[in-house]
């Protein structure tokens, strides 16, 4: 109580109510119970119980260095003349392409079995049953002294591949911080390249070798990540949303307290997740059921978030990296890089480069937001396409060209051939810096816990089915009309710019269970962007929310 005097001079009481008066606003993008959390009580980034969910994450990013080096082994075997000369196959023609194939198409027979096994087993379990049978694959094509075999093993590595590829991303985003879920979830994806790293190094140093040894190394080098990711998911703890649906609270709660809340199972964190996990989980949801995948086609809501999860997967193999990286030699040639090594030493670097810009992507992802990193990626792919096109068409002028037998005709024009390198540089880095962090995190975040496994799947269907039509396609297509196919890639992802600005949601500034009230909005876009300001009182609580 306190007492004012009034203007006639009297004095008059007038009661105070500090809960209800502003004490400041933010304008910000987001769900306001989110906002209000971080408000109330900030998240430390390099806390003890943090720095352990950091060290937990590292495990689930193994499955992204794994398929890193399994999709970047094959290039490398094809490169080196050992393995070409052991089963007297060329780096070209039906025998290369299918058993580069073969592991897409492991990967696609692997559909109905990715979500029973990360739904029924748990995160974990997913992450080993998927190693396991890389590691299974690997003993197969090391010990093949017959095509045959070896392509048996590719089978089995891409069945492996998508199990794991699906359950390390969940994982990762599943048990992080709702505050820093974005930043590491997009990390996943980095360690592709380190995989591909190491891949082009372990390949390099193997040329060295020479014989058997310099490809029967960085094939048994497959094992390495594998196994790590084998022992170690037996000590880390599981998805609390998992253990949540599985009626296993406490085991939740206690997972919550400990790394989210600090000990302190009355953390606003700790209370604002398990209220949403009763709130919003299906405790008796499609994920229960092995065969059931209606979750992903019930209402609008779902088939929208399947969509944006299938259009993210499928657009990051369709923006003209593949071709860019089945050609890297011939254009490497065509600059005058035509010795094995050299080619070996600007793979490697390329891939490095493309590390450091993709890390640099998934350290800014929630300041500058999902959609402008794709933007940026997919506007810049076309424009970089188009100057290939120009600097390509300009080297066929001067006599440069590809034969029927894919051997390379120098040009005179090598300022036009140096262009077109230097393309392919700029290339990897425009589409590593937002491509690359989300081809993993997006497509996570976008799903409801009901849906998460199975939708996972059908999102490495469509990098699959993406991977197959690079392939045998593309190839065909270089083959035919040459340079031209760099037009069909220039509004190709012009279109799919066009797409992902239509109609992919921001997800950033919200938990999993808050994106819910974007995808029931009529507008899920403008509902996403839609930004508010804040007022709260001097306790942190909000107040006043309304939109700007």
């Amino acid at each position: 109580m306190e007492e004012k005097e009034n203007g006639m001079g009297a004095v008059a009481s007038t009661t105070s109510h500090p809960e209800k008066e502003v004490a400041g606003t933010k304008v910000a993008q987001g769900n306001e119970a989110f906002n209000e959390a971080m408000l109330k009580e900030p998240p430390s980034a390099w806390s003890k119980s943090q720095v352990m969910i950091y060290a937990f994450s590292i495990v689930g990013f193994f499955c992204s260095t794994m398929n890193g080096y399994d999709g970047s082994l094959i290039n490398n075997l094809l490169q080196n003349p050992y393995f070409k000369g052991y089963y007297s196959v060329e780096n070209s023609g039906i025998w290369a392409g299918i058993v580069s194939s073969m592991y897409q198409i492991g990967g696609v027979v692997a559909l109905p079995f990715v979500g029973p096994a990360i739904d029924t087993w748990g995160r974990r379990w997913g992450m080993i049953i998927g190693a396991g049978l890389i590691i299974i694959g690997t003993i197969i094509q090391g010990t093949s002294v017959a095509a045959g075999s070896f392509m048996g093993g590719r089978f089995l590595l891409g069945f492996g591949v998508s199990i794991a590829a699906a359950a390390g991303p969940m994982y990762v985003v599943e048990i992080n911080h709702p505050a820093y879920r974005g930043r590491v979830g997009a990390m996943y994806n980095t360690l592709w390249f380190s995989g591909a790293i190491i891949a082009s190094g372990a390949a390099r140093g193997g040329l060295n070798t020479g014989g058997d040894y310099s490809w029967r190394l960085i094939t048994w080098l497959q094992m390495l990540f594998s196994g790590l990711i084998c022992l170690f998911s037996l000590f880390i703890p599981e998805s609390p949303r998992w253990l949540y649906v599985h009626n296993k609270h406490a085991e939740a709660k206690a997972m919550l307290t400990k790394y989210h809340g600090h000990g302190n199972e009355e953390s606003i964190w700790v209370q604002l997740q398990l209220h949403e996990y009763e709130e919003l989980l299906n405790m008796d949801g499609a994920d229960k059921r092995w065969w059931d995948y209606s979750a992903l086609f019930r209402d609008r809501p779902s088939f929208y978030r399947l969509s944006c999860n299938v259009i993210v997967s499928i657009f990051g193999q369709w923006a003209g990296n593949a071709v860019l990286s089945y050609f890297l030699g011939a254009v490497l040639e065509s600059c005058g890089y035509d010795h094995p090594i050299e080619q070996a030493n600007i793979t490697l670097i390329n891939s490095c480069q493309q590390f450091l810009w993709a890390i640099l992507g998934a350290l800014v992802v929630d300041k500058v937001g999902r959609r402008p990193l794709l933007l940026f990626s997919f506007t810049g792919c076309s424009v970089i396409w188009l100057g290939m096109t120009i600097a390509s068409a300009e080297f066929a002028k001067s006599g440069g060209d590809i034969d029927a037998a894919g051997n390379v005709i120098v040009g005179t024009n090598t300022a036009a051939s140096a262009a077109a390198l230097a393309m392919v540089l700029v290339f990897g880095a425009v589409y590593s810096v937002g491509i690359t962090p989300l081809q993993a995190l997006y497509p996570v975040e976008v799903l409801s816990f009901e849906m998460r496994a199975k939708g996972m799947a059908f999102s490495s269907l469509a990098v699959n089915v993406g991977g197959l039509l690079n392939q045998f396609a593309w190839p065909v297509s270089m083959q035919a009309i040459k340079w031209k196919t760099y037009i069909i890639f220039t509004v190709q992802d012009a279109v799919q710019a066009a797409i992902i600005w239509w109609m992919i949601p921001e997800t950033k500034g919200r938990t999993l269970e808050e994106l819910d009230e974007i995808f029931k909005a009529k507008n899920p876009v403008k509902a996403s962007t839609q930004k508010k300001e804040i007022a709260v009182n001097q306790f942190g609580d909000v107040v006043d929310v309304h939109d700007v």
